[in-house]
């Protein structure tokens, strides 16, 4: 995604200069709703921690907002700190979402919950990039190339969003959107809450932001799980292009599932020729109808929803998340985060070679985006994931994840070596923990509950509730 630059000044990714004291955080109600009925956040708890735009020039400061579900007195052990993702989703309802699909696992009662807008989203001090159309708003997945021409067509209007994005009104806030500030904003969390340790819970890019914080603050977490896990890179331009290896290994699933229901939907009486009717819809309705299928494989619960779009049904209404300031930190934190190649060839060449690997997807995935015409250079080097440690991280990993594939859990999980544990679970979709998978939930319950830290590699089998060891 991101082209980057030689950095300027590196700062070490070591901690958070210590701050001078700890404020204390004033919870009140209501939580704010993000203009949603019913509120996402009812129930909750909120308050606001000021902390610094720049770690190494901590004068300057911006607003976070967090939440809270009080664990039950007498059960309570610590504080599960909670990130959904993105980057630039919002988090204030992950407590409140935990209440209603764990409530009785005994998990909210054992800890003080905490959301939170990390820096730059909803409301904690917001970034925009100025994007006023859908196009501009998705130009992070760049659409499936057809050709060379087509890289450069894309590139004009990537070079276009890049500009803007250093143009915006937060254009000065925009060079410290990182994964790394974010990871030390966890532990100016940590010290507001007067907590030694924390316990952690990150899905998707929420499980990058967990690496880097056990990465950077070893001593400071507690247990830690990380779900539907990146690579140690993060999301750089190779976990982009592995969107399409993603697709390749969900989109099976969805096949059978269709073929199943031939006689609803009409999409194809067998897995192959449901695989048929992709490319030759494909042909006819054009990039943007490969991304809508590959949003939809996110989840079992999105495929009838696929299937009616396939069959002609209008695309869903974009929600009140769906705007500016979304797509902006998401593409502020991944263009900052790592060097994204800078040259069109580089991409014209990508793009080729994927749609031969993975022709369903490949072209898109591997496109260029507004990260190759950046208009800042990064600050300090990428996260390190890894390094010395307790174990303490364990990771949790559908088989067939259309957005976090397999190869790159394996990757974070050799990265933290003896400090981390995995769990393969025998499922398709974006997400294990909360889903309906009783062997995955299980197993984070089991840790983050009850303490109960794998001794080894496991995998939760299809049709079977328990993990088997040493797989």
């Amino acid at each position: 995604m991101r082209k980057l630059l030689v950095a300027l000044a590196f700062l070490p990714l070591l901690a958070a200069p210590e701050a001078d004291a700890s404020p204390a955080l004033k919870w009140s109600t209501p939580c704010p709703d993000y203009g949603m009925s019913p509120s996402p956040t009812a129930g909750l708890e909120c308050a606001t921690l000021r902390v610094p735009l720049d770690y190494a020039h901590p004068d300057r400061t911006i607003e976070l907002t967090l939440s809270r579900h009080a664990g039950t007195p007498g059960k309570r052990r610590g504080v599960l700190l909670m990130n959904p993702g993105g980057p630039g989703s919002p988090g204030l309802a992950m407590p409140a979402q935990l209440l209603q699909r764990m409530g009785g696992s005994g998990l909210p009662d054992a800890y003080d919950v905490i959301g939170f807008d990390p820096r730059g989203t909803g409301y904690s001090t917001p970034v925009s990039c100025g994007m006023t159309t859908a196009e501009e708003r998705g130009a992070v997945l760049g659409p499936y190339a057809d050709g060379p021409r087509d890289v450069v067509a894309t590139a004009a209007k990537a070079r276009a969003v890049a500009q803007k994005c250093g143009s915006a009104s937060t254009k000065d806030l925009l060079p410290h959107m990182t994964t790394a500030n974010t990871a030390r904003d966890l532990d100016r969390i940590r010290e507001a809450l007067g907590e030694r340790k924390i316990s952690y819970y990150g899905v998707s890019y929420g499980s990058y932001l967990g690496a880097a914080y056990a990465s950077i603050f070893p001593a400071q977490g507690d247990r830690i799980v990380l779900d539907s896990v990146l690579g140690p890179h993060g999301l750089d331009v190779r976990a982009n292009q592995r969107f399409a290896e993603g697709f390749d290994d969900r989109f099976p699933d969805f096949a059978a599932w269709a073929a199943q229901r031939d006689d609803v939907y009409h999409l194809g009486r067998t897995p192959a020729a449901v695989t048929a009717k992709f490319f030759e819809l494909a042909a006819v309705r054009g990039p943007e109808f490969r991304s809508d299928t590959w949003n939809g494989l996110y989840d079992d619960a999105f495929f009838p929803a696929v299937a009616r779009e396939w069959a002609g049904t209008a695309r869903a209404a974009a929600g009140p998340l769906d705007g500016d300031n979304h797509a902006a930190l998401q593409l502020q934190v991944l263009c900052n985060d790592n060097d994204w190649p800078g040259q069109l060839g580089y991409y014209q060449v990508a793009v080729e070679r994927e749609r031969a690997r993975h022709p369903m997807f490949g072209p898109a995935a591997a496109n260029v985006n507004p990260c190759a015409f950046w208009p800042v250079e990064r600050a300090e080097p990428p996260v390190r994931v890894g390094g010395p440690g307790p174990a303490n991280v364990l990771l949790v990993q559908n088989l067939r994840d259309p957005a976090t594939p397999l190869s790159g859990a394996r990757e974070t999980r050799a990265a933290f070596g003896a400090r981390a544990r995995m769990i393969t679970v025998d499922d398709g979709g974006h997400g294990v923990f909360t889903r309906e998978n009783a062997c995955g939930n299980e197993a984070v319950l089991g840790y983050l509950r009850d303490g109960v830290f794998p001794a080894a590699d496991g995998a939760c089998h299809s049709g079977r509730g328990e993990v088997s060891m040493g797989k």
